[in-house]
């Protein structure tokens, strides 16, 4: 199944990965108006909005700024380069447990956008900022010197991190080493999307 490339479809139809596309049965359908409502407010804020990963992903100054995603317990806004945020409310929730940055705001009731949405367009304007100052955040140690589209890609979407870390180091590097043959960001992004299912399925960049 084709994953989605134009935004309006994610807000119709879904991302595009499972059957459950363009059915009521998408977990995007319960959540719809609180999805509506995050993308009210990145928009406003002057954002630009595209598809990466199969979700709305909204940028600034050629910087990715947050990514808008949908599951069936909850929905969610997951802050990139979070390290640079001041989460000052709190609000920040790690992906999972082998995310080393609190990176998302998760929603389990549409009502909750409204109620957060000073601290939601007050974080992605800090974001904003650091964008378009080009400023980043010092780089932690990892296993892996992994690039960042990857990281980015991992922290989006929670069932490709699970696969990802339930790799064997050497499964993991072999991405690695081959997303960084790779000269140009879209080009790195491109083969992560390629490499999804075989990262789901447990499978080194080379396995078939």
């Amino acid at each position: 199944m084709a994953m989605i490339t134009d935004p309006d479809d994610f807000f119709t139809k879904g991302c595009g990965r499972c059957e459950r596309f363009a059915t009521q049965a998408c977990s995007t359908r319960p959540w719809i108006e609180g999805l509506n409502a995050l993308r009210r407010i990145c928009l406003e804020l002057g954002l630009e909005e595209t598809v990466k990963w199969a979700h709305p992903c909204y940028t600034h100054a050629g910087r990715n700024i947050a990514l808008i995603s949908a599951f069936r317990g909850d929905f969610r806004l997951t802050f990139m380069n979070a390290e640079l945020l001041d989460d000052a409310e709190g609000v920040l929730e790690l992906q999972g447990p082998g995310s080393r940055t609190p990176s998302m705001i998760r929603f389990t009731d549409v009502a909750q956008v409204g109620e957060r949405a000073p601290v939601i367009a007050e974080y992605l304007r800090q974001l904003m900022r650091h964008a378009k100052a080009g400023t980043r955040a010092p780089k932690t140690a990892r296993e892996l010197d992994m690039p960042d589209e990857l990281v980015e890609a991992l922290d989006g979407d929670p069932e490709l991190a699970d696969a990802f870390r339930a790799l064997t180091p050497g499964r993991q590097n072999s991405y690695v080493i081959n997303l960084a043959q790779a000269k140009q960001p879209t080009t790195r992004t491109a083969r992560i999307e390629k490499f999804r299912p075989r990262i789901l399925a447990g499978k080194g960049a080379q396995e078939r």
